[in-house]
């Protein structure tokens, strides 16, 4: 038995406990409804991933529409109404950053909804933007012009990647976390196995629960549909304490055996954020698979190119702001166990 082959073993080894190996955390804050102004900062701030939007501040957001509040629900969305001016600024839309800062946690997004349409790139995620690559980042919710399914990823500085074998759900895309190659494309995973994971599938199923636990040793990211049998009882009921050990495969993990999370990330705020086109969503080749029409920023800007069906018609911009109408997230609650 060769020495690389007992190291391999070991690997595989270390790998299926890192997976299930779990934890006890208790509930340090409930964000529902009202709370969520409280709990988040508006980043009323140029777009760094270079979308077609135009982030505004809390009270415009208010006076807007663009984020509503009631006893059991936020909603945050895009501005539906307005046709944009080609040389004007983008889409009006909002972006929030939690005030607080998390390390070793856990993180349940109740969500009854997620922004769809083409030129979409929604997102929730963790960082540290002030010391971002270097603090790491992870991507738990994020996807572009409906195409599902939803891909989980980690950002960081060099010398950080994942096996291309791991125990999960999801199916590896990319390995090297690397922020600084691959055109920042990170490492990590596409839920493959859950096509109701992100966009109109998630929507017509009304939802469901991401869930986030972030340790030294590894990060996990589970997701179970509305309906899905299996959800823990303490995920769905908002229990005051979770046992991550219960909640079984994760969708997508990522162990330390490769990378040292402990100094690739540090504490992170979560970010919510609802951009258009962009770097990713508005690659010309991207946007082209996804069968969205036109282009991007036209799309975007509301000026969809139509023909008429008669014949020898010409090509016509006609006005479309109401592609956005199902462009906001609705969440139910964010729950932070610690």
């Amino acid at each position: 038995m060769t020495l690389a082959f007992v190291s391999g073993i070991l690997t595989l080894v270390l790998l299926a406990k890192l997976a299930v190996a779990g934890g006890t955390y208790t509930l340090s804050d409930v964000i529902v409804g009202e709370d969520f102004y409280d709990a988040f900062n508006f980043e009323a701030i140029p777009d760094p991933s270079n979308g077609r939007v135009n982030y505004v501040d809390s009270a415009t957001a208010q006076r807007l529409g663009l984020t509503v509040a009631t006893a059991n629900s936020f909603i945050m969305r895009a501005d539906d109404t307005t046709v944009l001016s080609p040389t004007g600024p983008g889409r009006n839309s909002v972006r929030i950053r939690s005030n607080n800062e998390y390390t070793t946690h856990v993180a349940v997004f109740d969500m009854n909804h997620m922004p769809e349409g083409c030129g979409t790139w929604p997102a929730v995620w963790e960082t540290l933007e002030a010391d971002w690559p270097d603090s790491g980042e992870i991507d738990i919710v994020e996807g572009v012009n409906n195409m599902s399914p939803n891909q989980v990823h980690l950002h960081t500085g060099p010398n950080c990647s994942i096996p291309s074998s791991i125990n999960q759900l999801g199916t590896v895309l990319t390995t090297d976390c690397n922020a600084a190659v691959n055109y920042n494309s990170g490492c990590g995973s596409a839920l493959s196995y859950a096509p109701n994971s992100f966009g109109p599938a998630f929507n017509a199923a009304g939802g469901g629960w991401y869930a986030l636990e972030r340790t030294d040793n590894y990060i996990s990211v589970w997701f179970w549909d509305r309906n899905n049998w299996l959800t823990p009882a303490d995920v769905r009921l908002g229990s005051p304490i979770v046992d991550t050990s219960l909640w079984g495969t994760p969708a997508a993990f990522f162990p330390n055996t490769d990378c040292d999370l402990a100094t690739h990330f540090g504490p992170n705020n979560i970010i919510i954020d609802l951009t258009f086109c962009g770097d990713w969503a508005g690659s010309a080749a991207v946007y082209s698979a996804s069968g969205c029409p036109s282009t991007c920023i036209d799309y975007v800007n509301s000026k969809l190119l139509y023909r008429c069906l008669l014949p020898y018609s010409p090509f016509l911009f006609v006005d479309n702001p109401q592609a956005f109408e199902a462009a906001y997230f609705q969440f139910a609650s964010i729950r932070i166990y610690e």
